[in-house]
């Protein structure tokens, strides 16, 4: 998996630790809220089947990775917000998705 510092590394910018997160971290939220949204894809079909307790767990899971991604956000907010560099908003990271913000479900 390719990590939105591959290019800043490549590229021989030396960054401190804080300023390493505050690059990944917005990643890590935007992935996060992918999460959400296929978990309650998913939910959504159990709806219309008898997997309730499926339905219901899958909505659980939801509900931590919702409290995950504020915690993931307040983390960024104390470390000074996200770092914007041409280098890393808006491209493809190899993985099967596009670094960029989503908002909540």
């Amino acid at each position: 998996m390719d990590s939105p510092l591959d290019e800043i590394k490549g590229a021989g910018v030396k960054m401190t630790d804080l300023e390493k997160l505050r690059v990944l971290l917005p990643h890590w939220i935007a992935h996060n809220h992918e999460h959400i949204a296929e978990i309650d894809r998913w939910a959504k079909l159990c709806e219309n089947s008898d997997n309730i307790q499926v339905k219901e767990a899958l909505k659980k899971a939801i509900n931590a990775t919702e409290q995950v991604a504020e915690e993931l956000q307040h983390a960024l907010d104390l470390a000074g917000g996200p770092i914007e560099s041409p280098e890393t908003h808006g491209h493809q990271h190899g993985h099967g998705h596009t670094y960029h913000e989503h908002g909540k479900n």
